[in-house]
């Protein structure tokens, strides 16, 4: 083993001792645990992304890059401002976490230069998606996730032709009254939806635009899905069992079979994207 290998496992290990335990303490919290649940999925992901490319990873022949200083300057002023200046332990993980990865990116950047950083680029970058969303940004996103739900819904209830009064976030329909709740923003589908489309257009797709317009679909996409998952729950409810809205199985764990139909609508747009570009899994 090289001694820059060694000395970069070495960095690795000190990143992972400082991020890991508010990150640990985070996903133990109960109540964060359904928004930062994705997070050792995104590591294992990118560790075997960096173990299959690990001699264009590694190998790099020209070392130091100049903005590998800045991240690990950025990235130790990041981390100690977490630790004496932020006392959420949320929001302290968000930049605990980032603030390592940052000192982690300049570590690979001295070491290997930038010809492999270039190879590097995408299993570093896709860390980022272990960084713990912030609370407010994650209320943000809820918020918007909500309030596009509630349109259309009411579209489809209009389309459909089921009659209803409607006081923001709550539809009086026949029989009972329902609300797109914070429960129903899909929040959780949305970010796996999210992770699953950045992967999926790196492996098959070449061009960035292409790239970036498959992850843009997210967001439209989960507005559907969650729509959908709220007329068809009081579509059944009012014509089969009342008990389906009032918890039955596909109100409370159904959720699966729309994020499938959002999972389906996405995979249909990669294969328009990828009809004339024959990109495939040798990107991998």
């Amino acid at each position: 083993m090289r001694r820059k290998d060694a000395l970069f496992g070495l960095l690795t290990v000190a990143t992972l001792a400082l991020a890991l335990p508010p990150l640990i303490a985070l996903l133990r919290s109960t109540r964060s645990l359904e928004y930062y649940s994705h997070i050792p999925l995104i590591a294992a992901v990118s560790a075997y992304l960096i173990f299959r490319r690990r001699r264009d990873v590694f190998l790099g022949k020209e070392s130091f890059h100049p903005l590998g200083i800045v991240a690990i300057a950025v990235g130790l002023g990041l981390g100690l401002a977490a630790i004496l200046l932020v006392p959420e332990p949320a929001n302290r993980a968000t930049l605990v976490v980032f603030s390592s990865l940052v000192f982690w990116w300049g570590a690979y950047l001295i070491l290997y230069g930038k010809p492999a950083s270039r190879r590097a680029l995408f299993p570093l970058a896709f860390l980022l998606f272990a960084v713990p969303v912030p609370v407010q940004v994650l209320k943000g996103v809820i918020g918007a996730l909500v309030l596009g739900s509630t349109f259309l819904t009411s579209l489809l209830f209009t389309g459909l032709g089921v009659p209803f009064v409607q006081e923001g976030p709550i539809f009086h329909l026949p029989d009972f009254s329902i609300e797109v709740a914070q429960q129903c923003s899909g929040i959780r589908s949305s970010l796996a939806l999210l992770v699953t489309t950045v992967l999926a257009g790196h492996l098959f797709l070449k061009k960035p635009w292409k790239q970036a317009l498959l992850a843009l679909a997210v967001f439209p996409v989960s507005l559907i899905k969650n729509a959908v998952r709220i007329v068809t729950l009081y579509l059944l409810s009012f014509f089969v069992d009342i008990r389906i809205i009032e918890g039955g199985f596909l109100h409370k764990s159904g959720g699966f079979l729309f994020f499938g139909l959002g999972l389906l609508i996405l995979g249909f747009l990669l294969w328009l994207l990828t009809d004339k570009e024959g990109a495939g899994l040798s990107r991998q």
